[in-house]
C-alpha cells in the first residue's frame, strides 16, 4: 500500500509491504510531518523557528524537540569543521539540513514500533527504506540527472541504508559555504550520500555540499558512508565503494 501527499512544499511518499497496513497508519505517519513543519518551518511566521528568529522566543525557552534539534546541528558541525552550520548569511537560523532527515528517520521508526518490518519513507528524495521491497528484493532509489530531472543517471539498491541528495538544481544555489565567506556553493550541483541511516546521510549530505569539490573526499573518509559527486562540467565522482549498491 503505497501513499503520496504533498506536504512541506515536497511530495513525500510512504509505502508499507503489508496487508495491516490502513489508512489509518499513514494518518499518523503524515500527521507527524505536519507537526514538523508547523514548528521547525521558516516559511511559516507561527512556527516555533520564525520564533526564534524574530526574538520573541529565547533557545532557552524553547521546546525540548527545538534544542535538542539545536544540539544535534551543533554536534554536526563540530564533526564536519564547521561546514554545517544552521546560521544563514541573514542572521538567521535554519536547521532544515538535518531536520528533514531526522523527521523521515523518527517516522520511518514510529512504522517499526508498529509493527512494520518492509517500507520506505521518502521525502522529497531523501529515502529511509527498511526490509524489502513488494517483490522480496532491495529498494531501487533513482538518482536524478541534475541537467534532466526527467531521467536518473543511477540507481541504487539498499535495504536498511538511507540515502540523500543535497543540490542547486531544485531550490538553485541555497547551500553556502560558512568557511568561505558565506558564498553559495556553484562548482557542484549534486551530490548524494548513502548512510547507516537517514538522519546521518542527510547531514553529511548538506555538509558535503557546502564543502564543494572537496565534498566527496569529506564522504570517502567518513566510515559507513559512500557518495556520488556530479559537478558543473557534468562530471561524476563517487566513492570507491559506490559500486556495491549499483548492482541489485
Amino acid at each position: 500500500m503505497k501513499q503520496v501527499r504533498l506536504m512541506m512544499g515536497m511530495p513525500i511518499a510512504i509505502e508499507i509491504v503489508d496487508p495491516k497496513a490502513t489508512d489509518g497508519v499513514f494518518d499518523e505517519v503524515f500527521d507527524y510531518f505536519t507537526h514538523i513543519d508547523e514548528k521547525f518551518s521558516t516559511y511559516k511566521p507561527t512556527s516555533e523557528i520564525s520564533a526564534i528568529n524574530n526574538g520573541t522566543l529565547a533557545l532557552v525557552d524553547a521546546s525540548e524537540e527545538m534544542q535538542l534539534v539545536f544540539a544535534m546541528c551543533e554536534e554536526t558541525k563540530q564533526q564536519t569543521n564547521g561546514y554545517f552550520d544552521i546560521r544563514t548569511p541573514r542572521g538567521t537560523y535554519d536547521p532544515s539540513g538535518l531536520v528533514k532527515g531526522w523527521a523521515i528517520w523518527n517516522a520511518a521508526k514510529l512504522l517499526e514500533k508498529k509493527g512494520f518490518e518492509n517500507f520506505y519513507v521518502d521525502a522529497g528524495g531523501d529515502i529511509q527504506p527498511h526490509g524489502h521491497n513488494a517483490d522480496g528484493g532491495k529498494w531501487a532509489v533513482g538518482i536524478k540527472n541534475p541537467f534532466n530531472q526527467n531521467e536518473n543517471i543511477k540507481v541504487v539498491y539498499v535495504g536498511n541504508e538511507g540515502v540523500a541528495t543535497s543540490g542547486t538544481y531544485i531550490r538553485g544555489k541555497h547551500i553556502y559555504n560558512p568557511r568561505g565567506g558565506n558564498q553559495p556553493v556553484s562548482e557542484i550541483v549534486s551530490l548524494t550520500v548513502i548512510g547507516p541511516n537517514i538522519h546521518d546521510a542527510d547531514r553529511f549530505a548538506t555538509a558535503a555540499f557546502a564543502m564543494g569539490a572537496d565534498g566527496i573526499r569529506f564522504i570517502e573518509q567518513l566510515a559507513g558512508y559512500e557518495g556520488y559527486m556530479i559537478d558543473n562540467d557534468k562530471i561524476a565522482t563517487m566513492t570507491t565503494g559506490f559500486g556495491r549498491y549499483t548492482a541489485e
